[in-house]
């Protein structure tokens, strides 16, 4: 038996194909297994520019639905109204308000399709009433568990001060 030098030690190239080939079969793997979501809470909102820009106005635009969060000195819901129609401190009401004006027709040329909301609330307001008017104007889930959405345009006005109209 013939015992090799230290110095006769070679070093054995390391073969990449295999990891290569790895690494791709992977790469695919999860190409192939990725789930595309849809967005959760995906809105058409447009939000308030800085300063009113004065141009004509246009009577082919179908008029917003002004909804009106009124807030007390405290910042908690004093009232909601629509097109100064008061609803209380009410969403349900407000959705069920929202649904018989727009109706259950969906698709093109339909009045859901134009429907616009603009949301005008005080200053003082607290954000979370203001997510739930958002949520009462949107949409809601049917009974079989699927989305329907009753206005996909919302906008939102410069806050007001409280109590002011």
């Amino acid at each position: 038996m013939k015992l090799r030098k230290k110095s006769e030690i070679v070093p054995t190239p390391m073969d990449m194909t295999p990891m290569i080939d790895m690494v791709f079969q992977l790469l695919i793997f999860f190409m192939l297994t990725f789930k595309i979501l849809s967005q959760e809470g995906d809105f058409g909102i447009s939000m308030p520019l800085a300063g009113f820009a004065a141009g004509p106005a246009s009577e082919a635009l179908v008029l917003p639905i002004a909804v009106r969060l009124q807030a007390n000195p405290d910042g908690q819901l004093a009232g909601i109204y629509v097109n100064d129609k008061g609803f209380g401190t009410n969403y349900e009401s407000l959705h069920n308000y929202l649904h018989s004006l727009i109706g259950d027709e969906r698709g093109p040329g339909s009045i859901q399709e134009s429907a616009e909301v603009e949301i005008n609330s005080d200053y003082g307001l607290h954000y979370r009433y203001v997510v739930d008017a958002l949520t009462a104007v949107s949409g809601y889930v049917s009974d079989d568990g699927n989305v329907i959405k009753l206005i996909d345009k919302i906008k939102f006005t410069q806050p007001t001060a409280p109590g002011g109209r």
